[in-house]
């Protein structure tokens, strides 16, 4: 049975709690180890040696860009350059200002507050945030009722870094208190076989140039994508072939996990077939799409869509998303004439 068919996406570079342990294990620990996001990489370098120089914390940052990215792992990486703490928690999980105000008053003058998921924080929990972040200060209510009073708590200079994969979905009074913002896009296929080849490394793995290539065509450019598919390819090659990893084995080990050599998979197909044969290539709103496949809209947009996107098998019009050429060649379909075109559907 393919690991599709069991409910187990291979490709979803959201991290998964088991994987955990090896995505702490294969996590670069300096801007010389971290592979890809060049300019990113320049102006973060240039921004922490002037705060460094001035004996400053840095300004805080905005990370933003679909899951498996490495915006975590920039901000381990930020942390120990600074040479400050890390203090790493998510927006889901501060549902209270005084869950906000309890970790804030724990930072030490220099530490780096990484939130996961910032968009996630509670309305009254994101203006704690703001006085925080701007005046290094957070009112606290003690009391309540008549006698209630407000005593407003002095912070140490901290550098907060808010990571998101919907930038749109943070409010102006938030995202406009972030001095630096950083869109993380996908990667080269030649990043992504650096990244195998230093992965293979540490675990210990003989991995040539021409299958990290294959691999990496089937990563969907994104780090996390690509060490899951080598651990799983390393343990089919372990069962299969006495643990010797040739360009059949890959194969054969993509096609038992449902993934294409370009890194398609079911789900993949399953929305171009849906945008193609339900509505005619579209254009076709997002309600309209997740309901005809049966997936949530916010899935759909974070996981699935940004990859297709930048692949070129979908475009993103004001009416909806429409199907290239190249969707309908994967599907093996003839694509419509120009002048035959759909009418365009209400989004």
């Amino acid at each position: 049975m393919k690991e599709e068919t069991a409910g187990v996406r291979v490709v979803d570079a959201r991290l998964k709690q088991e994987e955990a342990e090896l995505d702490t294990t294969l996590r670069p620990q300096s801007f010389a180890e971290y592979v890809g996001q060049a300019d990113i990489k320049t102006s973060l370098l240039i921004a922490i040696q002037a705060a460094q120089g001035r004996s400053e914390a840095l300004d805080h940052i905005l990370l933003f860009g679909p899951p498996g990215l490495g915006k975590t792992t920039l901000a381990h990486i930020i942390a120990h350059s600074m040479g400050g703490g890390l203090r790493v928690t998510s927006g889901s999980a501060i549902e209270r200002p005084g869950d906000l105000a309890a970790i804030l008053t724990n930072l030490n003058a220099g530490d780096i507050l990484f939130i996961d998921e910032i968009h996630r924080l509670g309305r009254q929990v994101e203006e704690v945030l703001y006085s925080a972040m701007e005046d290094f200060a957070i009112d606290v209510v003690i009391g309540k009722g008549p006698s209630a009073r407000s005593i407003r708590l002095d912070l140490p200079k901290f550098t907060l870094i808010g990571a998101t994969t919907r930038a749109g979905a943070l409010s102006s009074p938030l995202r406009d208190r972030f001095g630096a913002t950083y869109r993380l896009d996908f990667y080269k296929e030649i990043d992504i076989q650096k990244i195998l080849d230093r992965s293979a490394r540490i675990l210990k793995i003989k991995l040539p140039a021409t299958q990290a290539a294959l691999i990496a065509a089937a990563s969907r450019r994104t780090p996390r994508t690509a060490n899951r598919l080598l651990k799983r390819i390393r343990d089919f090659a372990q069962v299969h072939n006495q643990g010797i990893i040739s360009e059949e084995i890959i194969r054969r080990a993509l096609n038992l996990m449902g993934v294409e050599a370009n890194g398609l998979d079911s789900v993949d197909r399953k929305i171009l077939s849906g945008i193609v044969e339900r509505f005619q290539g579209g254009p076709v709103g997002l309600s309209a799409l997740a309901a005809a496949i049966a997936e949530e809209k916010q899935t759909i947009e974070e996981v699935y869509e940004p990859y297709l996107l930048q692949a070129g098998f979908i475009n993103r019009t004001a009416q909806g998303r429409v199907a290239t050429k190249s969707a309908y060649q994967h599907l093996n379909l003839i694509p419509p004439l120009p002048d035959k075109a759909p009418p365009a559907l209400f989004k």
